[in-house]
Order: C-alpha cells, then structure tokens, then sequence
C-alpha cells in the first residue's frame, strides 16, 4: 500500500517550488496515484496559502476538498497572523512536529516541496 505525505515547507521566497508541490499532490488526488495521500502545511507555505490566488487557490480547494489536508502548524499559523485564514479555508491547524512524526510512524513516505 503506497501512503504518501505532502510536506509543503515552501512560500513566497521559493514561489514556483510551492506551486510545485500543490501541483502535484493535487494532481496525484485527482488520478489516485497512491493509496492514500495527505498534505501538511509548515513554515512559510502558510502564509503562501492563506494569500493564494487563480490556480493554486484552486488546487488547494481541491485538495481541501478532497480531505487531502491534514494540517498547517498552529503555532507559525498564530505567529504569521494567517490563523483565522486558513481555518476559513477549511485547513485544520495542528503542531506540525506531531503530525510529522504521526505519518512517519504510520509508514508514510515524505515528500517535501
């Protein structure tokens, strides 16, 4: 059984390389291309995706949607001041180093963008 996360660590300072990765976790939820796929939110991305416009706001939906998210951190969530953003978006907020080490010991393969 192939389980994949999504780490997403990228924001404006790598803007393409974010764009990337929800991409192609967005992508790879639509053609069902493993088993089971999830995607976190962490550090810069967040602020990336709480101002996300066009496409990329889009693809997040889908993937939001598609109950693909499982979280931004909470803590840089509060610190960025993009908390109630991403909760309306639909994006639970959690402490990334639990939900990282959550997927890693459930036998999650990592992908960071």
């Amino acid at each position: 059984m192939s389980k994949v996360l999504f780490l997403i660590v990228s924001g404006e300072e790598a803007r393409a390389k974010a764009e990337a990765g929800i991409t192609v976790a967005a992508r790879s939820l639509a053609a069902k291309r493993y088993d089971d796929l999830k995607v976190l939110f962490f550090g810069p991305s967040e602020k990336f995706i709480a101002e996300a416009e066009g496409q990329t706001r889009e693809q997040l939906k889908q993937l939001v949607d598609g109950k693909a998210v499982d979280s931004a951190c909470v803590f840089i969530a509060e610190k960025n001041g993009v908390k109630d953003r991403l909760i309306s978006f639909g994006v639970e907020l959690m402490p990334a180093g639990e939900r990282i080490a959550h997927y890693v010991n459930a036998g999650y393969q990592v992908i960071t963008f």
